[in-house]
């Protein structure tokens, strides 16, 4: 499964809503992952591999080494 190591961010599940002949006819659960990637972080001065979402990165939550 992919989750951020650093906000936690996991899977989460929204719904499709078809709308065919201006009636909702289908609902249907969609399960959506978050864009994670595996990226070499500085911790405590030391840098490790994490699994780090692109919004952690663009915000600046991490430092890459």
């Amino acid at each position: 499964m992919a989750k951020c190591e650093i906000c936690q961010k996991d899977t989460f599940f929204g719904r499709k809503i078809r709308i065919t002949r201006s009636q909702i006819s289908r609902r249907a659960l969609t399960q959506q992952q978050p864009n994670v990637h595996s990226v070499k972080v500085v911790v405590d001065g030391t840098p490790t591999t994490k699994k780090v979402c692109t919004r952690c990165l663009r915000s600046g939550l991490v430092k890459r080494a």
